[in-house]
């Protein structure tokens, strides 16, 4: 017999629903807003008319940021960027949280130590400039890799991670002759595929969204991120604008507006994570789950 449920439960969930709805819809409006004032007219955006939905629906500002090829190729040095930098992030932080997470690594203390120093000091932007100058890797990706292998964060989660698993597992591969990589490639990997898909998103995220680095390091046109690209089109629009006399009825006579390119630009910059993000949102929601809470 199926139990109902009381005055008290029904308005509870009633409650809850009508405030998780409420703040859901706060979350995505701003979003909404973008995406219909992207697909809207210069003079209905002039005007303020646009709210949740396009109005005089147009794809004016997405065909004015790819015209010149140039988002092409900012999104293919940005794909670029973001695959082989992730990776060198994952392998060097697993290579570095996998050991300190063992007790019986000799110097342990004395690393986390020496690692945990790195979360609050840092030689600042000058030295890191002048590092770079000194290597010979300006104007080169690997100005953006170098610096930016690994998260000390994201590390002593991923070590959190480590500690929470069984000791047995890898006891009875040593007895069978497994050593440490041995064990690591065939029964750590494989069990760490949560934190992995977590602390792989997080670092797409950043490389994605990789701008300062960029504008210090990159002084080829031809290897610009996609966000320095948007930037550019952004400005060059703006620039446009304003020396076809600024105000409302340049910018709609030219059906361009700042706030259009910059809504356009916000969507083509987002969208490809968002449509990433749901084939890993298991894993990620598991894996900083497991991850942030040792055991």
């Amino acid at each position: 017999m199926i139990e109902q449920k009381s005055f008290s439960n029904r308005l509870f969930s009633g409650v809850n629903a009508l405030l998780l709805g409420f703040i859901g819809f706060i979350t995505l409006f701003p979003f909404l807003n973008v995406i219909a004032t992207s697909l809207s007219s210069s003079r209905a955006i002039v005007s303020g008319e646009v709210f949740l939905w396009p109005i005089e629906l147009t794809l004016e500002g997405f065909r004015n940021l790819i015209e010149d090829g140039q988002l092409l190729v900012g999104m293919r040095n940005t794909i670029v960027i973001t695959l082989v930098g992730t990776c060198f992030n994952l392998i060097t932080t697993i290579l570095a949280a996998y050991p300190l997470s063992r007790k019986r690594l000799l110097g342990r203390n004395g690393l986390l130590m020496a690692i945990t120093f790195t979360m609050v000091f840092s030689g600042g932007i000058i030295p890191n400039f002048i590092l770079i100058k000194t290597l010979g890797i300006m104007n080169s990706y690997w100005a953006l890799w170098l610096p930016s292998l690994i998260s000390t964060y994201n590390m002593f989660v991923m070590k959190s991670f480590y500690e929470g698993l069984p000791e047995e597992l890898e006891e009875s591969a040593s007895i069978d002759g497994a050593n440490d990589l041995v064990i690591l490639a065939r029964i750590i990997l494989p069990l760490s595929k949560p934190i992995i898909a977590a602390l792989g998103l997080f670092y797409a995220v950043s490389w994605w969204n990789a701008y300062f680095n960029v504008l210090m390091y990159i002084t080829s046109s031809s290897k610009l991120s996609l966000m320095m690209v948007l930037y550019q089109k952004i400005n060059n629009v703006s620039e446009a604008l304003l020396n076809t006399g600024g105000g409302s009825e340049g910018a709609i006579s030219q059906s361009l507006t700042p706030e259009g390119i910059r809504a356009a630009a916000i969507v083509m910059a987002t969208a490809p994570i968002l449509i990433v993000y749901p084939f890993l949102q298991k894993h990620f929601v598991k894996g900083v789950l497991i991850g942030s809470v040792k055991g």
